[in-house]
């Protein structure tokens, strides 16, 4: 098989329909290869706990430091990609991404975890901006929209067969296989990547916006930082409110700087454009109640429902089941109810699943569960492919490169947040929760309790008899976590309707700077 050759950014028509479709594969499975590992640990967080003595917070920066470098790095990366060529900055990015996870198989510390996590984050964010951008070069303009349908399509699938694989690897191996499967991906998409994707690169970047790539990583990376740091040492400490100071300032500095920057990373005032604003809200949102969504859900059906890892992947499944169809019909809807009813209409299901997950007991089950899940999966199938199409078919075509970029970072910046606002305040609802009195237990034993659902339910596990009265208490306290924390995101989503219901009028994209290309 021979490589696919090099196509200028401005040649979409310029290969047959078959490569084109190769092409798309290529990128779909590059995409869901960043993606899968976005949730994959969520099935492994009681094994890992265990293994590694791991509190609470930790196990949130285990989930989070993969999201918060991806989130912090997909803009100024996906910057280089134009620059120096999509597909090299992809391969490369599979090559970090794969050395890492093996790096991840011999951790032995909740450290070591999370600084590989953050590496293999550092190689997804090479990986990710340049699928999209390669998709959107390739097709033509009336073959476009179904293709980026496909790729968001894509992201969701991603995300359940990651779990999936995981679940099946947890069966019969330890957490550590995991990031050995995903090392080997990693070493064939690398492969495939060379043999398939076509290199593209803008001809005209400009100069590189330094000021900006570090203002859009510190915002959204100082933010996850103050959310999970503040639930377990105080929202008065120092550094967390240093963390906080510095995620506003960076964000206004990205506002004001970037309007004067030659060419900036992503123009603020593009979210001045109301369809490019709206798709950006969405996806923030989306991803906000999808990865929480994951991060608290696949504990509860572990936990709460003791289900094995595989049992709990295969329960997520009729998400995907709903996913796919309803972002194949999402486009048509948006285009003959608007783009901003469908995705409103979308976000009020997702915050509708949050509400029904809010409302479960430690004796519900699943059925009730599989309610809410099939509600999340229904709205993310509505905002998923209207909420991409809006921001991409908001800019004209020397712009999707930025349009790439903002459709990227605006999924991680959501996922990342969703993830600490969560694990945050499910944390601190946890121990608050707690009402048994843990004085007879050893010093350990009771800071296990505190420290996380897993440690307490393995501590009641190890007391016989005596310990039924711990479990339920556990249990019963992790419901109460659960609850706060969806409630929370449900808030956040609430809002997010009320933006999409009363934006303001239309305005033109033309004229805004910003790195170009395909």
């Amino acid at each position: 098989m021979t490589s696919t050759p090099a196509v200028p950014a401005t040649a979409a028509v310029v290969l047959d329909p078959a490569t084109r479709r190769r092409v798309l594969t290529c990128m779909c499975l590059a995409l869901m290869l960043v993606v899968a590992f976005m949730p994959a640990l969520n099935l492994a967080l009681p094994d890992i706990g265990l293994d590694l003595s791991a509190s609470f917070t930790a196990l949130t920066w285990i989930v989070d430091s993969y999201t918060v470098a991806l989130a912090g790095l997909v803009l100024p990366l996906g910057a280089l990609g134009d620059r120096v060529g999509r597909r090299a900055v992809l391969v490369a990015g599979t090559v970090v991404f794969g050395g890492a996870a093996f790096a991840a198989v011999a951790s032995s510390s909740t450290t070591a975890l999370i600084a590989w996590r953050a590496v293999m984050g550092l190689g997804a964010a090479m990986i990710m901006p340049g699928t999209l951008s390669t998709v959107t070069a390739v097709f033509p303009p009336d073959r476009r929209g179904r293709a980026v349908a496909i790729w968001s399509a894509c992201a969701g699938v991603g995300s359940i067969l990651g779990m999936l694989a995981s679940g099946a690897l947890l069966e019969w191996f330890s957490w550590r296989s995991i990031f050995l499967a995903g090392g080997c991906a990693a070493a064939v998409m690398a492969l495939a990547s060379v043999l398939w994707a076509p290199e593209t690169k803008d001809p005209s970047p400009g100069r590189f916006d330094a000021t900006g790539a570090v203002c859009t990583a510190l915002a959204p990376g100082a933010l996850a930082y103050a959310l999970i740091a503040g639930n377990e040492e105080g929202w008065g400490a120092p550094h967390v409110v240093a963390a906080l100071a510095v995620s506003v300032i960076a964000g206004m500095a990205y506002a004001v700087l970037g309007r004067r920057a030659e060419n900036p990373l992503l123009d603020p005032r593009l979210f001045r454009v109301r369809d490019f604003a709206a798709g950006s809200v969405t996806l923030t949102v989306q991803f906000m109640v999808l990865f929480g969504f994951y991060f608290v859900g696949l504990q509860y059906l572990r936990l709460i429902l003791e289900y094995g890892p595989l049992k709990s992947a295969v329960a997520l499944v009729p998400v995907a089941l709903v996913v796919v169809p309803v972002s194949l019909v999402a486009p048509p809807l948006a285009q003959r109810y608007g783009v901003r009813a469908v995705l409103a209409c979308g976000l009020g299901l997702l915050g509708s699943s949050l509400v029904a997950l809010s409302l479960l007991t430690a004796a519900s089950g699943y059925v009730p569960f599989l309610g809410s899940l099939l509600l999340a999966g229904l709205g993310l199938g509505l905002t998923g492919p209207v909420g991409t199409t809006a921001i991409t078919g908001s800019l004209p075509a020397d712009q999707q490169g930025v349009a790439s970029a903002a459709n990227d970072a605006t999924r991680e910046v959501g996922a990342a947040l969703g993830v600490a606002l969560m694990g945050s305040v499910f944390g601190n609802r946890y121990r608050s929760s707690l009402t048994m009195d843990l004085g007879g237990l050893p010093e350990a034993a009771a800071d296990a309790v505190r420290r996380s659902p897993v440690g307490g339910l393995y501590v009641a596990g190890r007391l016989g008899p005596r310990g039924t009265a711990l479990a339920e208490d556990v249990r019963n306290a992790f419901m109460s976590g659960m609850s706060a924390a969806v409630v929370a995101v449900a808030v956040v989503t609430a809002a997010a309707v009320c933006v999409l219901c009363t934006g303001g009028r239309r305005r033109k994209p033309g004229g805004f700077a910003g790195r170009t290309g395909a």
